[in-house]
């Protein structure tokens, strides 16, 4: 068996869901949405650079969830797949899925949105392992704050290897598959990396390191 590891957002979706996530809170009115919205603007214009305060971000996106149970957030995440999540699907997304599961690959996304809003989607997707932020849940309400190795940059890696302990996995043949320079700790310690509609600083690494580049939006 061999590990298929996925990116999630701008690769397996045609967006970034924690961006995404952002603006629909705006939407939704749970957030102020004239400095909500100028914030996560800026939160995501730092990860573009590869400059995000991985933990100021966690803090800032998940303070509108703090106190709510997670029953009482269904209706607001099934809300966000539907009006979010599906328009970005991309049919080629799911065929290279299922062609390493056809290949009985082992299939993991691993990303840097939090957990609460990518569980949800890694399920759409058919995918069941999934590596994120974690969001801490106490007595079944979220308390607003990130726990554990955050999966963001170097913490990727560090996720990925307790996992691979934990769950008697090795790395041998494994497949990684991303967008952005901000993963290129994990790209560089696969076998089979591949680059999918990369940024620009990640399609220029690439090309010189020789790796294969992909689009699954053609």
């Amino acid at each position: 068996m061999t590990l298929a590891i996925f990116d999630l957002d701008n690769t397996l979706i045609a967006g970034d869901s924690d961006h995404l996530w952002g603006e629909y809170l705006c939407s939704q009115g749970m957030v102020d949405k004239s400095s909500f919205h100028a914030a996560n603007e800026g939160f995501y214009a730092d990860y573009q650079r590869g400059e995000l305060d991985i933990e100021a971000y966690l803090a800032f996106a998940l303070a509108p969830l703090a106190g709510r149970s997670l029953d009482s957030l269904t209706a607001l995440q099934a809300g966000f797949i539907r009006d979010c999540i599906e328009p970005i699907l991309l049919p080629a997304a799911a065929e290279l899925i299922q062609s390493h599961r056809d290949r009985g690959d082992r299939i993991l996304i691993i990303t840097a949105t939090n957990e609460f809003v990518t569980r949800p989607i890694a399920a759409l997707l058919g995918i069941e392992e999934l590596l994120g932020c974690a969001v801490e849940i106490t007595d079944g309400v979220l308390t607003g704050r990130a726990t554990g190795t955050l999966t963001y940059r170097e913490g990727k890696v560090q996720r990925l290897t307790e996992w691979l302990a934990r769950e008697e996995e090795v790395m041998d043949g494994a497949w990684f598959y991303s967008d952005s320079h901000n993963d290129l700790p994990l790209l560089e310690i696969v076998d089979n990396p591949v680059i999918v509609d990369p940024d620009d600083r990640l399609a220029q690494i690439g090309s010189e390191r020789g790796w294969r580049q992909i689009s699954l939006r053609d």
